[in-house]
């Protein structure tokens, strides 16, 4: 089973780089984030010709969040029960995981937070702090889980291409970081860092001052599973391909692969 995570900066922008992408690596579901699509515009039929079902939240300019499967999705859920928020960046669904138990996918696209002690940032620690109480609730119901998106947290310092730089800035300043880790303390695990992996690995890059040219990006999309299922995971890694294509989103996808047993040689649990 391979799961993957993209956060296409406008699916209608992107909807040729998301069907190229899925023809090449023929993933068992895929999550998008900032669709910055209503409703009613989200391309399920373009979608369905290419093999996948879909579900997704959208909204219109800003945010929106979608699951992409080979298998129709179950027990679909928007946004988080009980925090209201016109923002939509939650859907989760119930799909036929490894040995064909069910697994519980989530497509979250975290809040960016602007600038730290802003509004936006206050908003953020907030909505980390319901994800934290919901996700605790759902893996108790749901013990494979994997909750995969756009996280706009960079966890570690090997996460910034430039730490000094960025200090105690948004996306890595200390609450950040610590509302990651609070996620998990519920018991998830980075796929990521399962394994040993080569310096410097990123999934975003600014489209500023050749950003992708230079490697100067951070690592902020993430794809976590509870431990039955990262016990599962082969492999993680970043495709960084699609950020070289014309007109491409700021992210690159990222994708763990997930079989019946995980094996033992050449892996690091780091956590």
């Amino acid at each position: 089973m391979k799961l993957a995570t993209w956060n296409v900066n406008s699916l209608n922008v992107r909807l040729g780089h998301v069907l190229d992408w899925l023809q090449a690596n023929p993933v068992d579901a895929l999550c998008l984030q900032e669709l910055k699509l209503p409703d009613e515009k989200f391309p399920h039929e373009a979608l369905l010709a290419a093999g996948y079902h879909a579900c997704w939240a959208g909204q219109k300019t800003y945010n929106g969040v979608a699951i992409l499967s080979r298998a129709p999705a179950l027990d679909v859920q928007r946004n988080i029960p009980g925090y209201e928020d016109p923002q939509q960046r939650i859907i989760a669904a119930t799909l036929p995981g490894p040995d064909g138990k069910p697994v519980r996918i989530i497509s979250a696209y975290c809040p960016n937070g602007q600038a730290v002690d802003s509004d936006k940032y206050a908003y953020k620690l907030d909505w980390f702090q319901a994800l934290h109480g919901w996700l605790g609730e759902e893996i108790a119901r749901h013990p494979d889980l994997a909750i995969l998106g756009d996280y706009n947290v960079a966890p570690a310092d090997e996460d910034v291409h430039d730490p000094a730089a960025w200090a105690d800035g948004i996306l890595v300043s200390g609450p950040e970081r610590q509302a990651f880790r609070d996620l998990l303390g519920l018991g998830l695990q980075d796929t990521f860092r399962l394994f040993e992996q080569p310096p410097r690995i990123f999934s975003w890059w600014d489209y500023r001052q050749m950003g992708f040219r230079r490697n100067a990006g951070l690592r902020i999309d993430h794809i976590l599973a509870t431990a039955g299922l990262a016990a599962r995971c082969r492999a993680c890694e970043v495709d960084k391909i699609p950020r070289g294509w014309e007109k491409p989103s700021d992210h690159a996808p990222v994708v763990a692969t997930f079989g019946a047993a995980r094996a033992e040689a050449g892996q690091a649990n780091r956590l």
